[in-house]
C-alpha cells in the first residue's frame, strides 16, 4: 500500500501538491444508491478554507469541489468516486528562494533523502493544502457513517498552554465552536486563544495546542482483535496528519497516573458508568463515545533567522515570512473530524461485509 493511502473496505487516495494545479481524492469501496451531493463537500472543505480570518493562512481559496466520477444523479453508483479541488490562488514564486536549501522544522531535507527530488513549492505534498482531499473524504464518510447513527464532532481544548474542558468531563456547546473563529465552545478560553495566538504572530511566531475529536453513536464491536485494534487504525490516522505530533485516545497519558480502579470502567444495568477507555476496550468498540485527542506542534514557518543547509550541505541563515498559519489548530479541527470519520466508515463496512 503506497504512502499516500488508507482504509481496505473505505479504500482512500488523496493526490496534488499545494502550488500545483489542484488537489483531490480517489474513493473506492462505496457501495452504490447512496444519495451524495456536492453542497455536502463543499461544505465540510469551507470548515478548513483558509483566508477566512486574521488568526488563519492568508491564502485565498474557495475551495469548490468538483465530483469527476462515481456519482450519477446525486447517488454513488458503486465505481470510485473522483472529487478534485482546483488551486486557485497557488503562488510557486514565493518559494523560489528556497528552491535549493531545506527549510527547517519542515520535510524538505527528509523527503529528500527518501526520493532524491522534492517539490520545493510549499512543500508539495508535505503542504497542508494535502487535507483538502482528506476533508473530501471525510465528508462522503460521514454521509456512510451517519446513516449508522454516527456523529463525529471536534474542537479545540487548548491553545499555547490556555485550556478550555474537555468533553470528557464538560458538556460542550457545539454551536459556540462553530461560531469561535479558534474552534473552542468556551468563550472565555476561546477570546484569550485568540489573542495568544494574534500575539505570537505579531512577534513572528507561531503557537500549537490540543484538538478534541469525539465520535458518538459508534456500535460496540467496531474494530480487529489485534493488529487491526480501533484505536490503533485511529492513531495511525491521526498521526498521519503532518503537524499531529501525538495521540491520546480516552484517558491517555494520564492512565500512566491513575490506579487500576480508577481507570475502569465499571458497569452497572447494562451500561458503563465512566468512559476512561475512550470507547475501545482490547482495541474493539464498546458502545461508548470514541474520544480522541491530538497534540498540534506550532507551525515551522517562524518570522525569525533560523540555520539550515542547502542541498550542497553549506550552513545558511534561513528567515522568511510566508503565508502560513500562527496556529493550525482552527484549521486542523475538520481534517481530524474527516480522519476519525474515514477509520469508522472503514471499521463499519468491513464489520458488515463479515455478517
Amino acid at each position: 500500500m503506497g504512502g499516500s493511502t488508507i482504509g481496505s473496505a473505505f479504500h482512500v487516495v488523496t493526490f496534488g501538491e499545494s502550488h500545483g494545479p489542484a488537489v483531490g481524492v480517489v474513493i473506492d469501496g462505496v457501495k452504490p444508491g447512496l444519495a451524495l451531493n456536492v453542497d455536502v463537500i463543499r461544505a465540510e472543505l469551507a470548515r478548513r478554507r483558509p483566508g477566512t480570518s486574521d488568526l488563519v493562512s492568508p491564502r485565498r481559496e474557495p475551495d469548490m469541489p468538483e465530483i469527476l466520477s462515481g456519482v450519477f444523479e446525486g447517488r454513488t453508483t458503486g465505481a470510485p468516486i473522483c472529487i478534485v479541488i482546483r488551486n486557485v490562488d497557488a503562488d510557486p514564486g514565493e518559494y523560489q528562494a528556497v528552491a535549493d536549501l531545506f527549510r527547517p522544522g519542515h520535510g524538505d531535507i527528509s523527503w529528500f533523502a527518501k526520493y532524491g527530488i522534492r517539490d520545493w513549492r510549499g512543500g508539495g505534498r508535505q503542504s497542508g493544502r494535502e487535507t483538502v482531499g482528506r476533508v473530501a473524504a471525510g465528508a462522503v464518510a460521514r454521509e456512510i457513517i451517519g446513516r449508522a447513527g454516527m456523529s463525529v464532532r471536534g474542537h479545540v481544548v487548548e491553545i499555547a498552554g490556555i485550556s478550555a474542558p474537555s468533553a470528557a468531563n464538560h458538556a460542550v456547546d457545539w454551536a459556540a465552536v462553530e461560531s469561535s473563529p479558534v474552534r473552542c465552545g468556551d468563550p472565555v478560553a476561546g477570546a484569550a486563544m485568540a489573542d495568544a495566538i494574534r500575539e505570537a504572530a505579531s512577534s513572528g511566531e507561531s503557537v500549537g495546542g490540543i484538538v478534541e475529536v469525539v465520535a458518538a453513536g459508534v456500535p460496540a464491536g467496531l474494530g480487529e482483535p489485534v493488529f487491526g485494534k480501533l484505536d490503533a487504525e485511529l492513531a495511525r490516522a491521526l498521526m498521519s496528519i503532518g503537524a499531529v505530533k501525538g495521540v491520546e485516545i480516552g484517558e491517555g497519558f494520564n492512565a500512566a497516573r491513575l490506579r487500576g480502579s480508577d481507570m475502569v470502567d465499571e458497569m452497572a444495568g447494562g451500561d458503563f458508568l465512566s468512559n476512561h477507555a475512550g470507547g475501545i476496550l482490547a482495541g474493539v468498540s464498546n458502545g461508548m463515545p470514541v474520544v480522541c485527542r491530538i497534540a498540534v506542534k506550532p507551525t515551522p514557518t517562524v518570522g525569525h533567522e533560523l540555520r539550515t543547509v542547502d542541498i550542497d550541505g553549506n550552513d545558511v541563515v534561513f528567515s522568511r515570512d510566508g503565508r502560513s498559519d500562527p496556529c493550525i489548530c482552527p484549521r486542523i479541527v475538520p481534517v481530524a473530524e474527516a480522519m476519525v470519520a474515514i477509520v469508522l466508515a472503514d471499521s463499519y463496512m468491513s464489520q458488515q461485509a463479515v455478517r
